[in-house]
Order: C-alpha cells, then sequence, then structure tokens
C-alpha cells in the first residue's frame, strides 16, 4: 500500500490541519494508461511555519504550487505516495498538476473494456485510502472537505459523482494535451457538503441509466449496455424505496445527499461501497442467469447496508480506523433489521441472519488473529485485513445483544441523538455509548469492556439431571472460555424445550434470563418434563456458540432436524451441529448424515444452500481421508435424489444442482451432469442458462472430462467478461501437472486484473486437485513476500489467502508456515494472514481424527 498512513500520522496531520475544500479537474479523454488530475486543496494549518505531506500515489507530477510558490516536484516520494509541503501558512493554497494512473486491480480509478463491445468503464473504489490514486488529498477520515469535480469525458458517456451533475458543456472538437481530437463534455459538479475522501467517487463510461424519484429523492440506477437487459430495476427501486421510508422514520433525519445514485460496476473488487449519494455495487448483482431466492435476499441486505451508511458512516464518520466497527456492523445490524420489519422477507431475514452472518463471527473469532470488535489499528495494512467476520458480523450480533439489553426504542432513540449531536462530524466509540446510555438509563461501561474491547466467543452448554420420571431437579447453564481469552461475559438469553408432537417439534417452554459466570441456575425449569430437545439462545439473543446435550443431538441426527414448525430455531441447531463439527466434538461423517436426511426439511433457501456449502466443505476437510470417498458418494448420491424429487424449477431444485456439480467425481455422476449439459438428461423445470453451463462445464473439466476445447467453445458463445472470468477459473481447473504449472505462472506475473485474478485462484485450488497442488506449497512460501511487498494490497491479499496451500491438510504445512514466519518476520497483517492459513489445517487435523475415531468405535 502506497505510503502505509500510520494512527499516529494521521493523529499529527489533524492536529496540524483544518481541509476546507478540494477542487478536482481529470480528463479523461487523454489515453488508456493515464489520465489529467488538477487539484486544488485550501486548508488550514494551526502552526504556521509547520510541515506535512499530502498523499498522491502513482503520479507522474508535473507541477506543485503552495501558496503563488512553486515547488520542487523531484521531491516527490513515489514508493511511499507522499508529496512534502513546508513552511505551511495559517491559511493555504496548494494546486497538484498531474498525471495519474488508471488501476486494474479495483483500487483507485478502474479502467475496463467491455469485450463485448469494446466500450470503456471507468469506476472508483477508495477505501480505504486510494483516494490518492486519483487526485491529491488528505486521504484519512478525519480530515473532511468539501469537494467540488470537474471532468472531461467523451462525448457518448455518462459521468456521475457525489453531487447532482449540471448540465454537461458540450465540446464538438476537444484538442487534448497529448494531441487527441474527439467529441467530449465537460461535466461539472457542485460542492458536496464536508465527506471523507475514502466516500469521493467517480463512475464514467457509456452506462445505462434508468430513474425514478421516492420521497423527493431523485434515484438513479446505472449498469453497462452491454449488459442491460438484464437489470431488473422494478425490484431494486422497490428495496431503495422501502429502505428509505424504514431509516427516515427510525432515524429521524432526511437522507442528507440530495440524488441517490446505485452503480453496477465491473470487476468491482468488494460486495458494494457506500460512496456518499454514488453506491457502487458488485456487478454480479445483475443477474443474467436464474438465480435462487437467497442471491436476491443478498442483494437486498447490501443495497440496504449501503443506504444505512449514509447516515452511519458518511453524515457521521469514525474519527480512524480503529472504529471500523462503528461503520460496518451498525450498517449490517440496520439491514437486517429493516429487511425484517420493511420488506417481503420478514423476520426470516433474522433466521439467514443466524445462519449466514453468524456463522462467519463465530469462525473469524476463533482464529489466533481474532481481534476485539473495537479493534487496535496501527496502520492502513492492519485495517485492510480488518474488514472481516468481526468488523461486520459479531458486531452486529452484538448490537442485536445489545438491543435485547437496552430495548430497541431506546436504543433507536439514541442512534438518533448521536447523529443530531455529530451530523458532519468524526467520532469514536464513546460518542456512541454515551447517546445510548442517556436514552437507556444504563451504564454501558461493563458492557463495552465484555463486548466490544475483548475477543473470542464464549460457549454455552446446558447441564441437568433428573428424576425417574424424567423431569429435570437441576438445570445450569455453564459457559465456557478458553485461558488466552478467559472473559466470561453476561449473555441475555432465551432457554427453549421443544417436544415432538404429532412429528412436529414445537416449543413447548421458553425462560428468558441473564447468564452471568461459569454457571448460572435456571431454578423455572426445576419440575419440568425433560423434552426432546433442549435450546440454548432460543430466539438467537446473544453471540455465543451453544452445544446440544446428547439427548437433543440424537434426536435431531434421528431425523428431529426436519420437524420444527419454525425456521430460526431450526437454522440455530443447524449451527450448532456445525459448531460442534468445525470444533471436533461431532463426527464430519454424523454431520453429513444430519444434512442428508434433513436437508429436505430447510425451506429457507439461503439456509439450505449455506448447509450443503458447509456438508461439502466437511468431507473434503474435516472427514478422515479413510472416508472421503464414501462421503462424496453418499452426498452425491443424496443430492442426485433431491434434484429428482425437487419440485420442478424450484430454487430448491437449481440448488441442489449446483450442489452436486460441487461434488460429482465419479463416472457415473459426471455423465449425469453432461448429459444436462448436453441437453440429453434435463431435469424437468431446469432452465441449463449460461450460468448454469458454465457450473456443469467446470465441474466436467475438473472432473478431467472436459479441457481447453471446450472451454473455449462456450468462450465463443459466452464472449463477455463474466464469460472471460469463467473461462479462467474453468482454465485453471484442468487437473494435469502441466495446466496447474502455467496456471501458477499466471497468477505469480501479476499482470491479471483483479477479477481475473480471482477467479484463476479459485480454479487453481480445486478440493478435487490436492495431489496436483504439492509443489505449490513451498512455491507459495518463495512467492509470498514478494508479492506482498510489491502487489498493492487488494490484490496482494487475494493471492495470500487464496493462494495458501490450505487443502494439503497435513502437520508439515503448519510447520513450513511456522518457519516461515519465524525466518522472515513478516510485517504484522501479513503474519495474520499465514498464521490464519496455518490455524485452518491445525482446526481441520483435530476433526479428522474426531472422525477417524468414530469410525473405530461404529
Amino acid at each position: 500500500m502506497a505510503g502505509n498512513l500510520t494512527r499516529d500520522e494521521a493523529r499529527e496531520r489533524a492536529r496540524l490541519l483544518k481541509v476546507h475544500s478540494y477542487t478536482v479537474e481529470l480528463d479523461l479523454t487523454e489515453g488508456e494508461e493515464r489520465f489529467e488530475s488538477v487539484t486544488t486543496v485550501r486548508f488550514a494549518a494551526a502552526r504556521p511555519g509547520g510541515e506535512t505531506f499530502i498523499d498522491l500515489a502513482g503520479a507522474h507530477v508535473r507541477r506543485v504550487v503552495l501558496n503563488g510558490a512553486d515547488l520542487d516536484v523531484s521531491g516527490y516520494d513515489a514508493e511511499r505516495g507522499r508529496f512534502p509541503l513546508p513552511g505551511l501558512a495559517a491559511e493555504n493554497e496548494l494546486v497538484v498538476d498531474a498525471d495519474c494512473a488508471y488501476m486494474r486491480t479495483g483500487e483507485g480509478l478502474h479502467r475496463f473494456v467491455d469485450p463485448v463491445d469494446s466500450k470503456v468503464y471507468l469506476h472508483t473504489q477508495f477505501e480505504t485510502a486510494d483516494a490518492h490514486r486519483m487526485y491529491a488529498c488528505f486521504d484519512q477520515p478525519d480530515l473532511k472537505a468539501t469537494f467540488e469535480l470537474t471532468v472531461l469525458a467523451p462525448g457518448d458517456w455518462e459521468v456521475v459523482s457525489n453531487a447532482a451533475a449540471e448540465e454537461p458543456e458540450e465540446l464538438p472538437e476537444h484538442h487534448g494535451r497529448h494531441g487527441t481530437l474527439q467529441a467530449s463534455r465537460r461535466w461539472h459538479f457542485p460542492p458536496t457538503p464536508v465527506i471523507s475522501t475514502y466516500i469521493t467517487a467517480l463512475v464514467a463510461g457509456p452506462y445505462h441509466k434508468v430513474t425514478d424519484e421516492h420521497d423527493g429523492i431523485p434515484l438513479g440506477i446505472y449498469c453497462r449496455s452491454s449488459i442491460a437487459q438484464h437489470l431488473d430495476p422494478d425490484n431494486l427501486f422497490e428495496v431503495t424505496k422501502q429502505g428509505f421510508d424504514f431509516f427516515h422514520r427510525v432515524f429521524g433525519i432526511r437522507y442528507p445527499f440530495g440524488k441517490y445514485d446505485q452503480l453496477f460496476v465491473p470487476e468491482f473488487n468488494a460486495g458494494a461501497m457506500e460512496n456518499a449519494a454514488c453506491v457502487t455495487f458488485l456487478e454480479d448483482y445483475v443477474f443474467r442467469s436464474r438465480v435462487t431466492d437467497a442471491t436476491v435476499e443478498r442483494r437486498a441486505e447490501t443495497i440496504l447496508h449501503e443506504m444505512a451508511h449514509m447516515w452511519f458512516g458518511d453524515l457521521v464518520t469514525m474519527r480512524w480506523w480503529d472504529d471500523l466497527w462503528l461503520n460496518e456492523s451498525f450498517a449490517t445490524y440496520m439491514s437486517v433489521l429493516c429487511q425484517a420489519e420493511a420488506t417481503r422477507w420478514g423476520q426470516g431475514a433474522w433466521t439467514t441472519f443466524a445462519n449466514v452472518e453468524k456463522s462467519w463471527a463465530y469462525r473469524q473469532d476463533q482464529l489466533p488473529s481474532t481481534h476485539p470488535i473495537a479493534a487496535d489499528i496501527v496502520d492502513m495494512q492492519a485495517v485492510e485485513v480488518n474488514f472481516d467476520g468481526i468488523t461486520y458480523a459479531k458486531g452486529a450480533s452484538v448490537l442485536k445483544q445489545l438491543v435485547a439489553y437496552v430495548g430497541l426504542d431506546n436504543f433507536l432513540a439514541g442512534v438518533r441523538d448521536y447523529f443530531n449531536e455529530h451530523a458532519w462530524g468524526n467520532t469514536t466509540l464513546s460518542d456512541l455509548l454515551s447517546a445510548l446510555e442517556r436514552t437507556s438509563g444504563r451504564d454501558l461501561t461493563s458492557w463495552s469492556k465484555e463486548w466490544l474491547e475483548t475477543s473470542w466467543v464464549n460457549t454455552l452448554r446446558p447441564e441437568f439431571t433428573t428424576d425417574d420420571e424424567g423431569r429435570f431437579t437441576r438445570f445450569e447453564v455453564l459457559q465456557e472460555a478458553p485461558p488466552e481469552h478467559p472473559t466470561l461475559r453476561s449473555h441475555r438469553v432465551a432457554v427453549g424445550l421443544y417436544s415432538l408432537d404429532n412429528g412436529v417439534l414445537r416449543r413447548t417452554k421458553r425462560v428468558e434470563l441473564d447468564v452471568v459466570g461459569a454457571r448460572t441456575a435456571v431454578p423455572e425449569l426445576s419440575g419440568v418434563a425433560r423434552p426432546d430437545l433442549v435450546l440454548l439462545n432460543d430466539d438467537d439473543l446473544t453471540y455465543a456458540k451453544i452445544r446440544l446435550d446428547e439427548g437433543s443431538l440424537r434426536t435431531l441426527v434421528e431425523g428431529g432436524i426436519s420437524c420444527f414448525a419454525d425456521s430460526l430455531p431450526r437454522a440455530l441447531c443447524w449451527s450448532a451441529a456445525w459448531d460442534m463439527t468445525r470444533d471436533a466434538e461431532l463426527a464430519a461423517r454424523d454431520y453429513v448424515k444430519l444434512v442428508c436426511s434433513g436437508v429436505t426439511s430447510i425451506k429457507d433457501i439461503t439456509v439450505a444452500q449455506s448447509v450443503l456449502r458447509q456438508a461439502r466443505l466437511t468431507v473434503q476437510q474435516y472427514a478422515d481421508p479413510a472416508w472421503r470417498v464414501t462421503g462424496l458418494d453418499e452426498l452425491a448420491s443424496r443430492l442426485r435424489d433431491l434434484i429428482g424429487s425437487a419440485d420442478p424449477g424450484s430454487d430448491h431444485q437449481l440448488a441442489y444442482v449446483n450442489a452436486f456439480a460441487a461434488v460429482a467425481t465419479s463416472d457415473g455422476e459426471l455423465e449425469y451432469l453432461r448429459d444436462i449439459l448436453e441437453g440429453r438428461s434435463v431435469p424437468a423445470g431446469l432452465t441449463v442458462d449460461t450460468d448454469l453451463r458454465w457450473t456443469l462445464i467446470h465441474a466436467l473439466v475438473s472432473g478431467g472430462v472436459l479441457g481447453e476445447a471446450e472451454i473455449e467453445s462456450e468462450l465463443r458463445r459466452d464472449a463477455t467478461a463474466t464469460g472471460e472470468r469463467s473461462a479462467a477459473l474453468c482454465r485453471a481447473a484442468i487437473p494435469t501437472a502441466e495446466a496447474k504449472a502455467a496456471c501458477w505462472d499466471r497468477i505469480v506475473a501479476g499482470e491479471l486484473s483483479g477479477a481475473l485474478l480471482r477467479s484463476t485462484i479459485v480454479g487453481f485450488m480445486d478440493p478435487h486437485h490436492t495431489a496436483l497442488l504439492v509443489p505449490y506449497a513451498e512455491r507459495y512460501l518463495s512467492e509470498v513476500g514478494r508479492i506482498w511487498k510489491s502487489w498493492t494490497s487488494d490484490m496482494a491479499q487475494n493471492f495470500v489467502v487464496g493462494c495458501f496451500p490450505a487443502l494439503l491438510i497435513d502437520e508439515h504445512t503448519v510447520e513450513r508456515t511456522n518457519e516461515y514466519i519465524a525466518s522472515n518476520d513478516p510485517p504484522h497483517a501479513l503474519r495474520r494472514l499465514l498464521l490464519e492459513g496455518a490455524d485452518g489445517i491445525s482446526r481441520a487435523l483435530r476433526a479428522r481424527a474426531k472422525d477417524a475415531a468414530a469410525a473405530t468405535v461404529a
């Protein structure tokens, strides 16, 4: 990362400077590699005569003028992305004239050429600190300013930024600095309110545009022209309008940025980004093929997440990245609350949250790199690896716990006070807690220390005794924490008792209480008959792993998982079984048996897809290798039966086909997929559309049935950007040593775009090809240091995480990783990612030992 700004440097710069405004002029007509960027910054300095630096990455600097005096451009530190500013006045005007570089990594100003029609599309991605790849700036969140942008662009382009554009000026024959001649238009965007650099934005190109209006807010939706036929604006506008109505009601402050544009941009390197009034989204959310409702639900959550950021993040912004969770956790919680209360998904949104978001949080929180929600972020490299399950999902889970503690009305009243007090400013955690304390009347000091300032996840277990008639004589909730993270927290939980009644598991009793310390008695259950299933954390009130007693687990494995009347307790039981499998308390083969017997009962398609992914991972990584082939066969056989019995054309049918393709390995299974691909035997109601064809081709390539010729043929059928990524994935999945070697060379050369790199890595790291991947463990360690140092942050992380030899599950991989860390003393962010990879292998080894022991017992 250019510069790698530290927290101490940012604090010092913030003490010295008050930035008033940026005026930025861009010329996007000058060529394919670079664009002209002229920035005028007006700012005050608290200490006249002092010095600082401005951020500017990857630029050719032509001229820098500070308060009318030219500065020596040779002072530009290109490697660190900084230009020194000596001899500041009380009030300053700085002009930086430079050529900046287009990016292909998804960071800065990203340039993409559509393979369908050769049209050029641009978009920015500036979080966490990449605005200075497009214009010179003080790139940290607490130096807010107004932004006024002028853009010279080709005449057929749309240009979108944070403010609503004025009518563009036509320039029929523009002569560029480098002698170009073309029709162009000059776009001017009036100054914005004061915002942080990382949420400024520019999107430009011949985008297709659809407009609407709601509650006085102009709405726009954009996508590439070549995919416009797949855009579904009615659904997008519906969710957008529902979000505005909900957030206006609960936040008490109208949307503060005027118009609201949502842009689906090519090769985006995240799910979405909350640029003020100019939200960018992963283009995959424009569905060109049929998807299940789980994907539509996820898109809606993303839309609402980014909208919540307009208040929490954009209007009020964290002072430094220590409080990134103030942005992400809050937006995640509020998006699910909005889905549950204002959209067609209703309370099922909390079922998805329990099964998907919290699963992510539990996994992240048990890694050696676990950290408090309110993290210690010493520099920008540290925050780049902190966009994780703790910052998003654990934080949101803890906010849900906080709401249970203070009450939803008090929570929202505190949030409204927080917005009113700190609008257009920067805050820290204490500012939010103070507002919540005022409205709830509760002292949140101890709550914050327990939940926001500590790490790891507690485990809750039921412990009880019964009399001869099967009634509880004692019932306690045990709370556990490992020695290295010993905090035992206060949990607001519900204990649910479920009994089978005519084949249906119904809740017969619910007790809500506070669990504090290592043991908490539940006297309300004394004398109550022991049910078929005991469920701790019923209704998912707290953030904790739950364990099932032996009898409850037997109820589930023997078919009870299919018998719940409601979706949330079923999802909680699935999560508990998954946690027990990952923690080597439930044998992998028993989890697979549970999935095979119970998956048909899951009506919630998001949970169904999640459980099927977990079952596949269980067989491939957590099962005894001696049972792996049997496990894959059992899973594939069950899925093939489910495909045949599923309602034709249903979401579940499509989910079963996708899951089957991921585990198909035998000749018969692969032949079945080929029959679907070639139209000889297509399940009734299944549409074999473009994306499903690529799914089938990938499975057949991985299995050695198809090869390069078939990949190229399919790419000719689908000569699009998505087709190129799919073809790259399939080429990387060809199961020969020669193909893997060529793929590795493409990866480490560093010449792929960010999107193609990610697809290539996924194909290369095929779980069916572990033997072919053995040579690359050492090659990975020989390359990882160089790549971390020389590639951009996002690209380097893609390599470090994606190519880690996670599928070579043996002690040697762990030992070699630890030896590399000890010998090379890598930067702390790289060290974190390597330790996470090694921990995943250690966890898999423990699970495999448990599964092998289960085979011996059986």
